[in-house]
């Protein structure tokens, strides 16, 4: 009966009343309600079977708005979004988050859930636009700069939610359902031809893709700290899930996509002195590798960017909590007006070690297992077709500069010199927040305990799970091992060398032109668009003006029009002065001809006009 009842449950439901109640109960309770409407959303990724559905109607259509799916994405990513949002609802109240903003995070979980959720495209598209809306919202919340940045926000995913609703439009004139693999050409996927045309460009925005990505850097430094956290965890992740939903049989334009990602992103991470800055960019270089495993399209690619999406969830989010609890603390965003912080915040820095030692890979933190599934995938050596070759090194040397980037962030925050502030740790709540998602990450990469389970969290792929593939997988061997020590070689031997030049630099992503570039072009156009429109109106009102005196004057308007035109009759009086000068008077007189005509011409267009 249990299984049952979660079978007719609709988690974003469950989340999207929470965030309702949560603004009319007492502060304490309602986020405590908010917390465990996500635990309720775990559960339902636990335990609801596979194949669950609910089915209705929506404008006419048949759709599934909830349904889980034989492969297990669906259980994965629902399953990590649930635990973090718990954790991060606990963050925001320890961290003095109102009501209002609480509500609009929740608001914005539901969403990305009911995205994660849903068993067709018309509902997707629906919790798609949602997740703009909210989210947009959620960083409005906050005012200040924070305003701005969230209309160029706005804009970016407006755009793009755009592109994936004419997608989804295209796709169903194509294929005649909206049901994700039931179209009448059995394609899994979106459509071919236009339909995927236009959804990777919409999608690609939100997961963010080269040149798509600058709303991503311009935005999460902005609002609330503990707003930073759930726009860290849920719009890219979510959107990777539905990227895969797109494309599942993955694509090569698609794998070099996501590793040139990877290089991009943590590039523009070395060269930023705003913390959140640092980490945002780093969302697309982690992005990246899942983008990279998608397009492979391998059974290992799959499994291992889908892992990689659960542990992104919680080591990014544990980022950004850690990172918020400095700027609570401290007030500070810039990384190199900190130091010495591990002696008076040594919970935060532990968190935050966690949280680096997972994304950069180190063994015995879950990071190292999916990171080295996809390198796997893309690896000749080892899964990987001699085509991918290339991108195993963009990866790779994006591992690298992922290591650079937390060597440093950590270095000037927590190590760097004495401190010179003395500031109170995290508190009880963010402890406890920072800690539980630390915790998973380092159990899930254990060697004989977190790993095994770990695996058996992964989706299936082609029918089969990772710990049924060959035992070379096995992140433990000594092959793996080999490639985690050089590159933690290259990355410390690196830092030493670059980090005085790299102090100096502050170079902003050249990308980032887009947004002062769309604010004067929108501001041009809607001025030359005003300007004209009131030019054309000048001109109207003048033309009717001067048609109605002309139809009370009808010969005054003729005389004066015939007084402007060369076909005149001259008379000269024959009287001269008596010294034999100019005549006394000249008049001219138009011709009785051209007179009529005028007037006639004059007449006609005047009443034409009139009637």
């Amino acid at each position: 009966m249990a299984t049952e009842a979660l079978s007719m449950m609709y988690p974003p439901l469950l989340v999207f009343a929470a965030a309702l109640l949560i603004l009319v109960l007492p502060r304490i309770v309602g986020f405590a309600l908010g917390a465990l409407s996500l635990v309720g959303v775990m559960a339902v990724a636990l335990f609801a079977p596979e194949g669950a559905l609910l089915t209705g109607t929506f404008l006419g259509f048949e759709v599934q708005p909830f349904y889980v799916d034989d492969d297990g994405f669906t259980r994965l990513v629902a399953l990590g979004l649930g635990f973090l949002g718990a954790f991060a609802v606990i963050y925001a109240y320890s961290s003095e988050a109102s009501n209002v903003m609480a509500a609009f995070a929740l608001a914005y979980v539901s969403s990305a859930i009911g995205a994660v959720f849903a068993g067709d495209w018309l509902t997707l598209v629906f919790m798609w636009e949602i997740m703009a809306v909210t989210s947009t919202l959620l960083v409005w919340h906050y005012g200040g700069t924070a305003v701005r940045a969230g209309y160029r926000y706005a804009i970016a995913h407006g755009i793009g939610g755009s592109l994936v609703l004419f997608a989804v439009i295209a796709h169903y004139a194509q294929e005649g359902s909206f049901i994700y693999g039931a179209g009448v050409d059995g394609d899994v996927g979106i459509g071919p031809g236009i339909p995927a045309i236009l959804a990777v460009l919409g999608i690609g925005v939100n997961v963010a893709f080269i040149g798509f990505h600058t709303w991503l850097p311009d935005t999460y430094p902005q609002p609330h700290f503990a707003a930073s956290v759930f726009l860290a965890a849920f719009t890219t992740k979510t959107s990777a899930l539905i990227l895969y939903r797109a494309f599942p049989e993955g694509h090569l334009w698609l794998a070099y996509m996501g590793g040139l990602m990877a290089v991009y992103g943590v590039v523009f991470a070395l060269l930023q002195h705003d913390m959140r800055a640092l980490l945002s960019y780093h969302i697309q270089a982690q992005l990246g590798y899942m983008v990279a495993g998608i397009g492979i399209g391998t059974a290992i690619g799959i499994s291992g960017a889908m892992g990689h999406l659960f542990n992104n969830v919680l080591y990014k989010s544990l980022l950004f909590m850690a990172v918020g609890v400095v700027i609570y603390r401290t007030g500070e965003n810039d990384l190199y007006k900190l130091g010495g912080l591990w002696k008076e915040m040594p919970i935060t820095a532990i968190a935050f070690a966690i949280g680096a030692l997972s994304i950069t890979a180190v063994p015995g933190f879950s990071g190292f297992i999916s990171k080295g599934m996809i390198l796997d995938a893309a690896d000749p050596g080892y899964y990987g077709a001699p085509e991918y070759q290339a991108l195993y090194w963009l990866l790779f040397i994006g591992a690298i500069g992922t290591f650079l980037s937390f060597i440093k962030l950590g270095y000037y925050v927590f190590l760097h010199g004495p401190a010179d502030r003395s500031v109170p740790d995290s508190r009880p709540g963010q402890s406890v927040s920072m800690l539980s998602v630390g915790g998973a990450c380092l159990l899930l990469g254990l060697p004989f305990v977190g790993w095994p389970v770990f695996a058996d969290l992964l989706p299936l792929v082609d029918g089969v799970t990772v710990t049924e593939m060959d035992t070379a997988l096995n992140p433990y061997s000594a092959g793996h091992l080999t490639d985690a020590l050089i590159l933690i070689t290259v990355s410390v031997i690196g830092f030493m060398i670059i980090r005085k030049p790299l102090s100096k630099l502050d170079y902003s992503d050249p990308a980032l032109i887009v947004n002062p570039a769309t604010f004067y072009l929108g501001r041009g156009t809607m001025r030359a668009v005003t300007g004209t429109f009131a030019a054309v109106d000048a001109a109207a009102v003048s033309l009717v003006r001067q048609c109605y005196w002309v139809g009370t004057n009808p010969v005054l308007a003729v005389d004066n029009t015939a007084r402007r035109l060369p076909n005149w009759v001259v008379e000269v009086d024959e009287h001269r002065p008596a010294d034999g000068g100019r005549p006394s008077t000249i008049h001219l007189r138009a011709s009785i001809g051209l007179t009529v005509l005028l007037l006639t011409v004059i007449l006609t267009i005047v009443l034409w006009l009139l009637v």
